[in-house]
């Protein structure tokens, strides 16, 4: 008899960087990731620690919600404190007490962001400091070099990353440029044993040009493969049509990182279409602006139904800001713009993200992934109950 998948088990780390793919179902995808420093579940959720920190939140928090890896930022920290600066101090992990995997973006999200602040050509991006003014030159070499001296675990290419609505032209552009700094990437890596180096399919939301990114870095062997440039504008139907285009021509052996997303029904959808990995802010963006992701929905703290509302926002969840603090108490705290409530509630989306994936994961791993979809959104459209 199979014993039945108990998702506290964590496989034991391994000196190389390895993907596991344990279980199918459908599309759908069950792994791990072994490397030194720990073992990623997969499909997993990655907290977003932009600057080194996951906003809002002790970092023993967000393991103990469940996290086995977070994101950290090549643009941002190279800013300050700088990567010289992180290096002399240990690295990163030991900087911010995270002793598990960590991902650095490469920093293309921002770079595109910053659109006014930079000028951009083939030797890499020239850019102004949105802090204070100051010129720097990033290329796909030093931002190879950053993330080394960051001592990062996963670290992905410089891409060129292109908002939507946008131009054919300018498009194509952008991939065939991402593609040669993939390639100068993976020669500025070389050999990190226990580390991976992923490369970032670029394409916009033409499905030919996603195919041709994808044969392209995968005729360069990377460890593991990012699909980026989405979530910048699209609607949801545009990602996943790109994601149905994309994935099929990426190694199944190879785990697949879907950047910047994203709603919890965004997440869901990916995973359907065979996506491992996740990363976004809104968890703790969200958290600290009022809103709530719970099994029932978005509940906006703010709104004046929860000012006598003594029931928590889930009181079947193990997370202590989701299950102990009464919806008026939180209520309370987010209209009087107190830090605590925006701490609070961004605990709660957290757990809700990581009791998400932890759902996902055994779904796949029982063969009902289709069922636990639909039984997840059908409760997200009953919607937040009154109070009686």
């Amino acid at each position: 008899m199979t014993p039945a998948y108990d998702d506290t088990l964590r496989d034991a780390p391994t000196e190389t960087f390895q993907f596991h793919l344990k279980k199918t179902d459908g599309k759908a995808r069950l792994g791990t990731i072994t490397m030194p420093r720990g073992t990623i579940r997969t499909p997993a959720f990655m907290p977003v620690g932009t600057v080194g920190t996951v906003k809002a939140m002790y970092l023993d928090q967000v393991r103990d919600l469940g996290a086995d890896i977070i994101l950290g930022n090549t643009y941002h920290l190279m800013l300050r404190p700088g990567p010289e600066r992180v290096a002399r101090l240990g690295g990163l992990h030991e900087l911010i007490r995270w002793p598990h995997p960590i991902l650095t973006d490469s920093g293309g999200f921002q770079v595109m962001s910053l659109s006014s602040l930079r000028k951009l050509d083939e030797r890499g991006v020239t850019f102004k400091s949105h802090i204070d003014g100051r010129e720097h030159h990033m290329s796909p070499e030093r931002s190879i070099e950053i993330q080394g001296l960051l001592d990062s675990d996963i670290q992905m290419q410089l891409d060129e990353c292109v908002a939507l609505p946008a131009e054919p032209r300018e498009i194509q552009r952008a991939m065939e440029m991402s593609l040669r700094w993939a390639e100068r990437c993976k020669v500025a890596f070389g050999d990190q044993p226990g580390k991976a180096m992923f490369g970032i399919v670029q394409g916009g939301d033409i499905e030919a040009l996603r195919v041709k990114s994808a044969e392209g870095l995968k005729a360069l062997d990377l460890k593991g493969y990012a699909v980026g440039g989405l979530a910048v504008g699209e609607p949801q139907e545009v990602m996943l049509r790109m994601l149905d285009a994309t994935l099929p021509v990426l190694p199944t052996e190879k785990p697949r990182y879907l950047m910047g997303v994203g709603t919890p029904d965004d997440i869901l959808k990916s995973v359907a279409c065979g996506i491992d990995m996740f990363d976004c802010v809104m968890p703790t963006r969200s958290g600290r602006h009022g809103l709530a992701f719970t099994r029932r929905g978005k509940v906006n703290i703010r709104n004046a139904r929860h000012a006598e509302d003594k029931r928590p926002l889930d009181e079947e969840s193990s997370c202590p800001a989701s299950r102990d603090y009464s919806r008026a108490y939180l209520h309370h705290l987010v209209r009087a713009n107190e830090a605590l409530g925006g701490m609070l509630l961004s605990w709660h989306n957290l757990a809700y993200y990581q009791e998400l994936m932890q759902g996902i994961r055994k779904a796949i791993a029982e063969g009902r992934f289709a069922d636990f979809m639909a039984e997840t959104q059908e409760m997200w459209a009953k919607g937040d109950i009154d109070p009686v």
